[in-house]
């Protein structure tokens, strides 16, 4: 058996995996974000912690002999978040999340203090990146910037808390802007830049290998044997691609989490800043992946649905499973943001064209269609930096939606797979990571593709509809932000 922790931003997944690949059970707990200013996106790192070991302990209540079989480990998590430990390793202060956009000055002074910052970490400055993130702290916190010892990434704290190692996988460390991506480790040039050194940084391992040894008496807790390994894991994109399967160069996705991404691997470290193209390390040795980037996707229904008091599935049910053509209405998802194409903090989302006879299913259309058309964005993106996609599986939360999935499928314009345990994805690609650095069996053996469920084809009746729509909607983010 094999245990996959993943540490999101609204909850704690965990899933047990049998030897034969199947998920035998998972486990939940929510969490909770804070946000004390406006563009300020914070977490109490000990939830973290509180909720994986809620998670596993829920796993071994109700399945007591599987758990006590497990052998290895591996976790996933929300990139880019700043936890900053003091000498005993207690955090000094929240952490600071991927979709905080605070840093935005901080953003432009990294590029000024490290003009090689591009090449060697193969990404633009956003705010979203940690490395900006210690600069703010050093600029409007210097008693915490004075203090920090070590700077973890959220599942790298957990690990941390779970095994007494302070240790982090590649693919988690390349979205830091600390990490020279190509060489695959720490890059002095650019800690200096943010007034920190090797010190404070965890030892890099790669995603399939050891990191660490459960501690003892988590294995008692849970009924384990000793000596339980924890392989290094992945950032929760990189580690979906493992459940997926995605490990051969040009294997794509498209994400409907909290946030969105549209992923490709690549057999090389191909940065392509200029589209705000993510170009980070695979959770697998000798493999990267570049990446386009939504902040708010699933999470764009989601407000929707509390600004609506209405559960989600509630608003989706009376549209039914397809519809026939665009809605009148026009939705910007910038709800926190937006990275590519755009790399702006302060972009704002937006409803356009409503009029006193718009029905709720016209707005909660528009908000699926207004996600498709960023990922569509994001798609261009990838395309123009490294060639077409050809299509994607689709994994998160939003995979459920087989509407969500055909909107998807007309507006990106290619086929577009729902696939099975498409929503515990990154959790089970940490799985079959653990799996990897307690055995060393071979990654393909490992990594297999998941069974399509159904495949949703760009409709030909309604294409040239949602092209016009997708033409329109691209108008309105330059028009707004020149109207701000």
């Amino acid at each position: 058996m094999y245990l996959g922790l993943d540490i999101g931003t609204s909850g704690v997944k965990a899933v047990l995996v049998s030897e034969a690949g199947a998920v035998v059970a998972t486990a939940a707990r929510e969490l909770a974000l804070s946000h004390p200013a406006p563009l300020w996106s914070e977490q109490d790192p000990g939830a973290w912690v509180t909720g994986a070991i809620g998670a596993v302990d829920d796993l071994a209540s109700r399945h007591p002999r599987e758990v006590a079989q497990v052998r290895g480990i591996g976790l996933s998590g929300q990139m880019h978040g700043a936890t900053l430990l003091d000498e005993d390793g207690r955090p000094l202060r929240p952490a600071i999340l991927w979709n905080d956009g605070r840093s935005q000055a901080e953003c432009v002074a990294l590029e000024q203090r490290c003009p090689s910052l591009h090449a060697i970490a193969g990404n633009l400055a956003m705010p979203g990146f940690t490395a900006p993130k210690l600069l703010w702290v050093a600029r409007h916190e210097p008693a915490i910037f004075a203090r920090i010892a070590k700077v973890l990434l959220p599942k790298a704290y957990v690990r941390y808390r779970l095994t007494g190692e302070m240790v982090e996988d590649m693919s988690d460390a390349a979205g830091t802007l600390w990490l020279d991506v190509g060489q695959r480790r720490w890059s002095p040039p650019l800690l200096q830049a943010t007034g920190l050194d090797l010190h404070h940084m965890p030892r890099l391992v790669e995603g399939s290998a050891v990191s660490a040894v459960l501690a003892a008496e988590f294995a008692q807790r849970w009924g384990m044997a000793k000596g339980v390994m924890v392989a290094g894991g992945a950032g929760d994109n990189a580690a979906s691609a493992i459940g997926l399967g995605a490990i051969a160069p040009g294997d794509a996705f498209l994400s409907l989490g909290t946030s969105g991404v549209v992923f490709r691997v690549t057999d090389r470290f191909a940065s392509a800043p200029a589209s705000a193209v993510h170009a980070f390390c695979h959770a697998l040795p000798d493999l990267w992946h570049q990446m386009g980037v939504m902040l708010s996707a699933a999470a764009s229904l989601a407000w929707l649905s509390d600004v609506m008091e209405t559960p989600a599935a509630a608003l989706l049910a009376p549209l039914g499973e397809r519809v026939d053509g665009p809605s009148p209405i026009k939705f910007l998802p910038y709800l926190d943001g937006e990275r590519t194409p755009h790399n702006d903090a302060a972009a704002s989302g937006a409803l356009i064209g409503l009029r006193g006879a718009t029905g709720r299913g016209q707005v909660v259309q528009a908000v699926l269609e207004g996600v498709a058309f960023a990922a569509r964005d994001n798609l261009a993106a990838l395309s123009t930096a490294s060639g077409p996609v050809a299509e994607v599986d689709l994994v998160g939360g939003g995979s459920r939606s087989p509407l969500w999935a055909q909107i998807c499928a007309d507006v990106l314009g290619i086929p577009v797979h729902r696939v099975e345990e498409g929503e515990v994805g990154a959790a089970l690609g940490a799985a079959r990571l653990g799996r990897l650095a307690a055995t060393g069996e071979k990654a393909a053996d490992v990594c297999t593709r998941p069974r399509r469920l159904a495949t949703f084809a760009p409709r030909a009746s309604v294409t040239a509809a949602y092209d016009e729509a997708y033409r329109r909607w691209r108008a309105l983010y330059p028009a707004l932000k020149e109207s701000a």
